[in-house]
């Protein structure tokens, strides 16, 4: 069955569609109200009108599909079907950057507390994120000194002989030695912490006060002056905490500038009304993606938040774009309910608010600036001095890198990654099944997929590269130049 075969024969409901090229590798993932006239739309009009519906249409030649239930889960699956299959042309979030957490192990027997930037699924307790990233280690610290629950790695389920400096600093209740502690007292400090992360410091002074004046009444004066101190402590964070939200509510503010192809966005997150924070992302090389002529920004910021928000342990109350898009009012009600309280995006026109979007578009601006102007040499710079550095007899014109990997340490695969006139040619990567070598041998697969790769050149009458450039040791470098 060929692909407009296959259309035909689609549902009307909605759901997901993936596009696939020749090799099975997923090109392109959209959602539908209607899969089928979403995707008949594709060639009724899209191509004509849209260069990038066009290019896409040339290149694939299969479709698959996933029914859900409502546009929701078709938004949601879209989502996670972009992050696990990396279409081409999808608008990708490329940035590493997390924030950190701070982990509580409420499972263990003697729980501990740590920051983290990994959230995993195993019963423990993540409160977070923190911005700047210092304020997590600095609450933690706060919870060391105070509350003497640990970060320590060791295991708590066993005993020690005795205790490490932490304790004798007095930043640890000291659970690893038998008799330092009780399970009670240790119970009590961690529900503390609970209370103190979850923000509930009225409950939290409430709780060390009834125990503050039960240890005076039973001549635990020393306890009794630990507890007050740290009701101190408590009422002084929960002060400073009431001043920041009078300032206003947490916000992510965000802003662009697209110019010759190529995009920068900032994000600004605001907690208690003050910006705290900024990421930075950037797209090179977006007509591969879009067309030439085919950057919409509600489309970029529509796929854009999706990848930002949807996964999200925290999403702010307010999130305000430059610009609107069409299903800006379901992903409001999906981040809705999913995080169980209002989250309103905002498309600011006038006012302070758009005022702040403007601002967070003139520091896109300057990014792009130092990104792609300043930071970013010319194309020919770069060549020429490759040629300076390398003695090559005239300016590279083509370089085409080689390196070898092992998935889970035993099939062994190479890549090819080629750069040509100034620019990444993403359109002539290559990968190479290791058909000759068994086990890990390095300089051999090296060896066998350099030699395959300039026999093909060879057959097919294609020109040489400039440069070919071996990523590995001196072992991989002689077997690639033998072959």
């Amino acid at each position: 069955m060929d692909l407009h075969e296959k259309i035909r024969t689609l549902p009307t409901s909605p759901g997901v569609y993936l596009y696939k090229n020749a090799d099975g590798q997923v090109i392109y993932v959209g959602k539908a109200k209607n899969l089928r006239a979403r995707v008949r739309s594709y060639f009724l009009e899209g191509a004509a009108e849209n260069a990038k519906t066009g290019t896409l249409l040339r290149e694939a030649i299969d479709l698959d599909y996933v029914v859900v239930d409502n546009e929701k889960e078709a938004l949601a699956l879209e989502n996670n079907l972009i992050k696990k299959k990396k279409p081409r042309y999808n608008i990708l979030l490329r940035d590493d950057k997390t924030y950190p957490y701070i982990k509580l192990t409420i499972t263990d027997r003697y729980p501990r507390v740590f920051p983290t930037r990994r959230l995993r699924k195993d019963g423990s307790l993540y409160y977070g994120p923190y911005f700047p990233t210092s304020l997590a280690y600095r609450i933690v610290d706060l919870i060391h000194r105070h509350f003497l629950i640990p970060s320590c790695k060791l295991d708590l389920n066993r005993t020690y002989p005795r205790p490490c400096l932490q304790y004798y600093i007095g930043r640890c209740l000291g659970p690893c030695v038998e008799g330092l502690t009780t399970p009670e007292r240790y119970a009590e400090a961690v529900h503390d912490v609970k209370l103190f992360l979850e923000g509930r410091g009225q409950d939290l002074r409430r709780s060390l006060q009834k125990r503050m004046t039960a240890a005076a009444e039973n001549q635990q004066y020393e306890l009794a002056a630990k507890y007050r101190d740290l009701i101190s402590t408590v009422e002084l964070l929960d002060q400073k905490q009431r001043i920041a939200t009078l300032d206003g509510d947490d916000a992510d503010v965000f802003g662009y500038h697209f110019e010759n192809h190529m995009l920068a966005v900032n994000l600004f997150h605001l907690r208690g009304g003050k910006i705290v924070d900024k990421r930075e992302f950037f797209w090179e090389e977006l007509s591969e993606i879009v067309g030439h002529e085919g950057f919409v920004p509600g489309e970029f910021f529509s796929a854009l938040l999706k990848q930002v928000y949807l996964d999200a342990q925290y999403v702010p109350h307010t999130i305000y774009v430059p610009v609107d898009f069409g299903d800006r009012p379901m992903l409001e009600e999906i981040l809705t309910e999913g995080r169980g309280r209002r989250v309103q995006i905002l498309v600011p026109q006038r006012g302070e608010k758009r005022s702040l979007v403007d601002l967070v578009g003139q520091n896109a601006k300057q990014a792009y600036d130092q990104r792609f102007r300043v930071l970013k040499p010319s194309a020919k710079a770069v060549q020429e001095t490759l040629q300076d550095a390398l003695m090559l007899p005239e300016p590279p014109r083509r370089i085409e890198c080689f390196d070898i990997s092992h998935i889970q340490g035993a099939e062994t695969v190479a890549s090819m990654v080629v750069w040509e006139d100034g620019a990444m040619k993403k359109s002539d990567y290559r990968k190479f099944i290791i058909r000759s070598v068994e086990g890990v041998d390095d300089f051999a697969s090296m060896r066998e997929v350099v030699t395959r790769r300039y026999r093909r050149v060879q057959s097919e009458n294609q020109p040489m590269p400039s440069l070919v450039l071996i990523d590995g040791g001196i072992g991989q470098l002689h077997a690639a130049a033998e072959a």
